[in-house]
């Protein structure tokens, strides 16, 4: 029998090389969320992001790097995803964070990457405390946020001259900062606005027969809801067993979303003013494109939050091409003015603020055939200059960053 000739010292340096290169050739985005509490938003993130990175990858990656993404469940709990953050970026060696779904999540996320100096880009926490008074210089948010979308509700609200109104919201960070920015934007529209009651249950736990009651009791001519997910299901159940939709307009944030809306079934309210995603009847090429995709992998339809992780993770792969490089500051820095294609079109990320652009549908709820829908909806880019806050509001906002 022959025997091979032994390795060279150079190629056993090139085996041994060739053996380790694997773990320094991908790009590691660590990404936490709220996967088991808030499942219907969640797991259709989840799809989005793994198209976005099965077609990066399929076409070389980033930089001649493979993306992985690897993913912490913060069990919608600040600390948690401190924790996981922690972890991630020491043990596991991420090049930077991503994710949170709840606002106060979101923020102690973003607190970490402020003192940590790592890069995090946040898809969906909706407080505008992540752009504004507790934005920071890593941290930049795809989502438009609660003033955005209060911003794109409120011109179809002033026209329904409604006077007296009451309000329901989860009682934490997202439900807190949606409420001050429409009560702020409706009244600058409309001064003789009363605001008659609010009701401000904890977030998973209404008890949606007092809270409706209380509502009715007030006598509004309107009610502006920020509910979702199960609160919204119960509250809208009670409300119509106990007639307090009727006559009365409503204006309700996220309800048009096809993860909310779905589940309400028969039950669906018509005529309600929402923010939502019409997935059906989104016509620009870059959408359908995207529902084409996304439906031969998965043999189902896209929700909002397909459309949010596909986006962070095409948005994330175009900073890094900018920058050249993973490193937290380069990236901070080629975020800023970075545009990027999104199911929606064409989206840039603001420099004084470090918001996207990313707009949102507004339209009316529609039960058809025991369904509900949106119709009736127009998209408002977010790059429009009625739906963000001017470049002097932003720097007295981010005054300590």
């Amino acid at each position: 029998m022959k025997l091979s000739k032994p390795l060279t010292f150079a190629a056993c340096w090139a085996v041994l090389a060739a053996a380790t290169l694997p773990v320094h050739a991908q790009i590691k985005i660590g990404e936490i969320n709220s996967y088991k509490a808030q499942p219907a938003f969640l797991e259709p993130y989840k799809k989005g992001m793994d198209l976005a990175v099965e077609q990066i990858n399929a076409r070389g990656g980033v930089l001649g790097k493979k993306i992985e993404v690897i993913t912490r469940d913060d069990n919608a709990n600040p600390g948690d995803m401190v924790r996981a953050a922690e972890e991630l970026v020491s043990r596991e060696k991420v090049d930077f964070l991503a994710g949170a779904f709840l606002s106060h999540t979101g923020m102690a996320l973003a607190d970490f990457a402020k003192q940590k100096k790592v890069f995090y880009l946040a898809g969906e926490p909706l407080t505008d405390k992540m752009t504004w008074q507790g934005g920071n210089q890593y941290t930049f948010r795809l989502r438009p946020g609660t003033y955005m979308q209060a911003a794109m509700l409120v011109p179809e609200a002033v026209k329904m001259k409604k006077k007296r109104w009451a309000i329901v919201y989860p009682n934490y960070e997202y439900g807190q900062s949606a409420v001050a920015a429409f009560k702020t934007l409706l009244k600058a529209a409309q001064p003789d606005v009363e605001f008659v009651t609010e009701q401000a249950p904890p977030l998973g736990k209404i008890e949606a027969g007092p809270v409706v009651q209380a509502l009715a009791d007030s006598k509004p001519d309107a009610i502006f809801n920020v509910l979702f997910g199960a609160d919204l299901s119960k509250f809208v159940r009670e409300g119509n067993t106990r007639g307090l939709f009727e006559g009365r307009t409503v204006v309700s944030v996220l309800t048009g979303e096809p993860e909310y809306l779905d589940p309400l079934k028969d039950e669906a309210p018509n005529g309600w003013l929402v923010t939502g995603y019409p997935w059906n009847g989104v016509s620009i090429p870059a959408h359908k494109a995207f529902l084409d995709a996304y439906q031969a992998r998965f043999k189902d339809y896209p929700r909002l939050g397909s459309v949010v992780g596909y986006s962070m993770i095409m948005a994330a792969a175009a900073g890094i091409e900018k920058a050249k490089s993973t490193e937290s500051d380069k990236l901070a820095a080629a975020f800023k003015g970075l545009q990027f294609d999104s199911p929606f079109g064409k989206v840039t990320f603001r420099a004084e603020d470090h918001q996207s652009t990313m707009g949102a549908f507004v339209g009316k709820t529609k039960n058809e055939g025991g369904k509900g829908i949106m119709v009736d909806y127009v998209y408002y880019d977010g790059a429009d200059a009625r739906f963000q806050p001017s470049a002097a509001d932003v720097k007295k906002s981010r005054s300590t960053d």
